[in-house]
């Protein structure tokens, strides 16, 4: 990403404030399809250039409109908040990208093949460990699936898996895998390492697995197939993104320091993250965390969703165009074999609007 290690916008200056005048009409089309999507309400923030705009459709908490103070569940766009932990342990020296996956003595690591599980195995999805723990889901409560599970639960789930293949070999999604990767680098209090060396440096004040009362009294209620449903809670896998909550306003200025790395605090960690790791396929590439994706025009998409089961999400920026993406919605919802969720294209075509302004 040599072109854009600025962070400056490559749009002419009459471009940008054409398109970033029409950004709230834009903006609001999308939140329109969103709500035509299903979801009783969604927030969507958008940086281009200099210009950013956070607007909410549909009925937030307590009868008003949603807005950039909205709190929903982030789901797993938290992984990439993780990753940027294990690069800052990286950059000062703590830990490398190829260090061995190491827990106390009680928790056995799986392993298959010569090559023990690195800290890059984890954060690129190529661990070969199971999207979840085998033992996860028995005597579960569907609508909080994590909430009972505790160390002693991760330790005897560990002892049943043997990977699928061998670590570094092949991309498969895992939630443990990044579970695992918050507890290597902070074990038992994943949640203050989180706050510590990513959340409170970057100002995400909101971006937190303790609802605080005043995030409580601005928080949307999630929703599955058009009924409430409560959020989750997770303190053992929680790394991976299965108890966070964040706003728009947060995420925006998350998005902001991924397009603007060099006037963050955090400028080596997050161009750290940003790099290409491992490629997956034709169209994905893996970093710490984000996943890259070519689209029209030679562009790079860097990209995260999530969901929880009331709550969907998506980010995605190019470096490039200085265009960056939020959206947010209470609704559960999940792509099928022909078509993705709601959320994510919508991210990604408003994205490409931005990109071909």
């Amino acid at each position: 990403m040599a072109t854009a290690a600025t962070g400056a916008p490559l749009l002419s200056g009459h471009t940008a404030a054409a398109a970033g005048g029409r950004l709230p009409a834009l903006v609001r089309r999308y939140l329109d399809r969103a709500l035509d999507a299903g979801s009783p309400s969604a927030v969507c923030g958008v940086v281009h250039g200099a210009r950013t705009h956070v607007a909410g459709a549909g009925e937030g908490p307590g009868g008003s409109a949603p807005d950039g103070r909205t709190v929903f569940q982030l789901g797993s766009i938290t992984k990439t908040l993780t990753a940027t932990a294990l690069a800052r342990a990286v950059c000062a020296g703590t830990t490398r990208l190829d260090a061995p996956l190491v827990l106390p003595d009680r928790f056995p690591v799986p392993h298959k093949g010569p090559r023990r599980i690195t800290m890059v195995d984890l954060a690129t999805h190529t661990s070969g460990l199971p999207s979840l723990p085998p033992n996860l889901l028995a005597g579960a409560d569907p609508e909080d699936p994590y909430a009972h599970y505790t160390l002693d639960d991760l330790a005897t789930g560990l002892g049943e898996i043997t990977p699928a293949t061998e670590p570094g070999s092949s991309y498969a999604y895992s939630n443990l895998g990044f579970g695992l990767l918050g507890q290597a680098l902070a074990f038992d209090a994943v949640d203050t390492m989180l706050r510590r060396r990513v959340t409170s440096p970057l100002g995400l004040r909101d971006t937190t697995t303790a609802l605080r009362p005043d995030m409580a009294s601005r928080k949307a209620v999630g929703h599955l197939a058009g009924a409430p449903v409560p959020d989750w809670h997770d303190h053992v896998l929680s790394a991976a993104g299965s108890s966070m909550y964040s706003t728009a306003d947060d995420m925006v200025r998350y998005l902001r320091a991924q397009l603007h790395p060099a006037r963050s605090p955090l400028r080596a960690a997050i161009e750290l993250t940003q790099r290409p790791r491992f490629t997956a396929g034709d169209q994905l590439r893996v970093g710490l965390g984000w996943h890259l994706s070519p689209r029209s025009g030679g562009r790079t998409m860097t990209w995260h969703n999530g969901g929880t089961g009331g709550f969907s999400t998506c980010a995605a920026f190019n470096r490039e165009s200085g265009s960056a993406v939020v959206m947010m919605v209470n609704t559960y919802s999940e792509q099928t074999a022909t078509d993705p969720r709601p959320v994510d294209a919508l991210t990604f075509a408003l994205l490409d609007e931005l990109d071909a302004a």
